[in-house]
């Protein structure tokens, strides 16, 4: 059982005390993305549209790095800041999975790092 950490620059770095992702026995466990440009480490601008777009590309390059793709994605969780947005980050959201989509969860949660409106994390085989 080799742990293996992934770090890209094609993704926003941790801004804290954890990995972008660590594989483990054929799986890849990533930690939230929330939307951040990988190039400046900032907030992009724009509604939850345009950051829903942005986590998941943050998520692809992730995956990209670590040798896998979203159509080997598991499990993701998406957390809201406002569940009314639900219908709009589940559009885009379909756009990324458009068959086999994975196991999900969606919550709403009180309040996500640096007040964005959206996080998701994901579960992958390698």
């Amino acid at each position: 059982m080799t742990r293996e950490v992934i770090s890209t620059p094609n993704a926003p770095a941790a801004i804290g005390p954890y990995s972008q992702a660590i594989a483990i026995d054929g799986l890849l466990f990533c930690s939230g993305q929330i939307p951040l440009d990988p190039a400046t480490g900032q907030v992009i601008e724009g509604d939850v549209s345009a950051q829903t777009r942005q986590v998941m590309e943050n998520i692809r390059a992730l995956l990209t790095a670590a040798g896998t793709s979203l159509e080997k994605v598991v499990k993701t969780t998406i957390f809201l800041a406002d569940m009314n947005d639900f219908a709009t980050v589940n559009a885009i959201y379909g756009e990324y999975f458009p068959e086999n989509p994975p196991a999900r969860s969606t919550v709403q949660v009180a309040r996500l790092p640096r007040d964005v409106q959206v996080e998701v994390e994901v579960i992958v085989l390698r």
